[in-house]
């Protein structure tokens, strides 16, 4: 299974080590847990990433990274009827990142897919780079992303 991440290029290098997640906190995480945000597809990647993009973080240059988990590697997958009530709220509240510290803490898969709140249906996939399955995980190196610049006109 291919997923995909966006990110500032300034953070190419460290894009899989759950670093900024563990900074800032997350949906599923809370600061100080280390978790790897991808998406099912890099157009779904690029819509998280620019969820949370501030405006004066328009002019980033920015990266796509592709990675590959391999079959096999068990994935243990929350669906969307089975979360509290608020978990697409803002900011994320703590009942869902409690369920990204408990599978971290269960230790039983390096991969989360759950549902993304951008599009319901579509699916995002978490990393554990600390589980000892992680690094079956092939990492491509970052390509250069750019969205049309229509994204950013403004109105007449």
């Amino acid at each position: 299974m291919l997923v995909w991440r966006v990110c500032a290029r300034a953070y190419a290098e460290e894009a899989f080590s759950g670093k900024g997640a563990a900074r800032e906190g997350g949906r599923w995480n809370p600061p100080g847990l280390a978790v790897v945000y991808t998406s099912e597809s890099l157009s779904l990647a690029a819509l998280e990433f620019f969820a949370g993009l501030q405006m004066e973080d328009l002019a980033l240059a920015l990266v796509s990274i592709r990675a590959e988990i391999p079959d096999g590697l068990k994935v243990h997958t929350l669906e969307a009827k089975d979360l509290p009530a608020e978990w697409r709220a803002y900011p994320a509240p703590a009942s869902v990142q409690r369920l990204g510290t408990e599978w971290i803490s269960r230790g039983e898969s390096a991969v989360l897919s759950a549902p993304s709140t951008v599009i319901v249906v579509e699916r995002n996939y978490l990393l554990n780079p600390r589980h000892s399955e992680f690094r079956r995980i092939v990492i491509q190196k970052p390509e250069p992303f750019e969205l049309d610049p229509r994204m950013w006109k403004r109105r007449r």
